[in-house]
């Protein structure tokens, strides 16, 4: 069949215009502002130092290209989009100040966030306070669970739906008795606590849960507190943890006695190539395929091509930098989706703040430039992103998918456990 052939606008026309189903349309008109009711301002609460920086680069990035497109289209309702940023320093205390810089100094509207899940937990009690929506892009569940509010909200997975997606075929496939190895924070906690849950419920037995220090180096000691009849390991770690975990862990042989399964998390902003093969074999839970070719549309591909990567290894071109793939697309894609539940709405200013977030629950969203991820909702009662998502195997180098899990199986894994659109905005 013959492939048609877009103009550089032709493709932007439909690839936004098919953004967003049932709420607004985002094609490309001119660049002009059709209202003067001045700019609309979107807080980025983005850790570009500290721990997670190396994430904290793309998220960036991401945000300020989506709103390049936005305003390229003529802004969000006819009004100038300006993104103001905050670096949280990747610390909870730091970055709870910080968001309130956004909000009362810089009068951010709305706020894409940290994600990093210590940073996001302490933002979301301010965030409430003073009535500003905050998308969460930490994969802690609180969130979007025990301490989400009418004004959190997610369009990537948690550790919830994490575990709810992959454990059932895990446990099936490599098998029954697990050990899980994490990071002693909010995200290692919660990964801990969820993934045990489905473990569990999948007919599998948790021998050992093992909290690691997060300044730890040398992993020996932590590492030998894995039970030797552990069929599967899980680490969850990120950054230079990551890196000692699993060049130690094979060091000591680990690869050889069990399978290992984690969240991309523990692999983000890192080359398995530049780890010399520590994480060849490995299995690895993933948002949104790291190599163009399994998930190869031009939606995707344009994306990368606008984040300056490459289609493979997710390397900057022309640099060193390795993009957060499975987590970075959410500041891009969020502020798309505030772009929708705005002109939804009718939004003028803070007192319609109720009409968007009444717009953003249960909010589908198609496959298109705007969502490059892919086709995914944001659950009505509880404000969580429900997305495909996906189990790959470091083969070589290079993530290849092994399995696809439809959101619609998600979304029968994961039963309701919190209704936040009852809360009061």
């Amino acid at each position: 069949m013959q492939r048609r052939k877009f103009s550089r606008r032709s493709f932007l026309e439909t690839a936004l215009g098919a953004g967003t189903a049932g709420v607004a349309s985002l094609g490309i008109t001119k660049d002009l502002f059709a209202q003067a009711s001045g700019p609309i301002v979107i807080g980025h609460h983005c850790d570009l130092t500290g721990v997670i920086s190396s994430w904290g680069f793309w998220h960036d990035k991401a945000a300020k290209a989506a709103v390049d497109i936005i305003n390229q289209g003529g802004g969000i309702a006819g009004r100038k989009v300006e993104l103001a940023t905050e670096d949280t320093e990747s610390n909870p205390a730091s970055g709870a100040r910080k968001l309130r810089n956004l909000i009362q100094r810089s009068n951010a509207e709305f706020v894409i966030g940290s994600v990093h899940s210590g940073v996001m937990l302490a933002a979301l009690p301010i965030a409430t306070e003073l009535k500003t929506i905050y998308f969460s892009t930490g994969e802690a569940t609180e969130a979007t669970g025990s301490k989400g509010t009418r004004f959190s909200f997610r369009t990537g997975t948690d550790t919830y739906s994490i575990a709810a997606a992959s454990m059932p075929w895990c446990v099936e496939n490599f098998g029954k008795k697990w050990s899980i190895i994490f990071a002693d924070y909010a995200w290692g906690q919660s990964t801990n606590q969820e993934s045990k849950l489905f473990i569990e419920k999948a007919g599998g037995q948790v021998l050992a849960s093992i909290p690691v220090p997060l300044d730890t180096k040398d992993f020996v000691p932590y590492l030998a507190q894995i039970p030797g009849d552990s069929e599967v390991v899980l680490p969850a770690f990120i950054g230079s943890l990551s890196v000692a975990f699993y060049t130690q862990a094979k060091t000591m042989g680990l690869d050889k006695k069990a399978k290992m399964f984690s969240s991309s998390a523990s692999l983000e902003s890192i080359d398995p190539g530049d780890i010399q093969g520590a994480a060849e074999g490995v299995y690895f839970f993933e948002n949104f395929p790291r190599m163009l070719a399994h998930k190869n549309d031009p939606f995707h591909k344009e994306f990368n091509k606008r984040l300056g990567i490459d289609d493979v290894y997710c390397r900057e071109i022309g640099g060193k930098r390795v993009m957060d793939k499975s987590h970075g697309w959410q500041s891009w894609e969020d502020i798309f989706a505030i772009k929708a539940a705005v002109e939804a709405s009718g939004y003028k200013g803070r007192k319609d703040i109720e009409g968007v977030i009444r717009a953003l629950e249960g909010m589908q969203m198609k496959n298109s430039l705007a969502h490059p991820q892919g086709d995914k909702i944001i659950r009505k009662e509880d404000h969580a992103g429900v997305i495909d998502c996906y189990i790959s195997r470091v083969e070589n180098g290079k993530f290849e998918v092994k399995r696809r899990i439809p959101k619609e199986d998600l979304l029968k894994n994961m039963p309701l456990r919190h209704n936040l659109s009852s809360l009061p905005a």
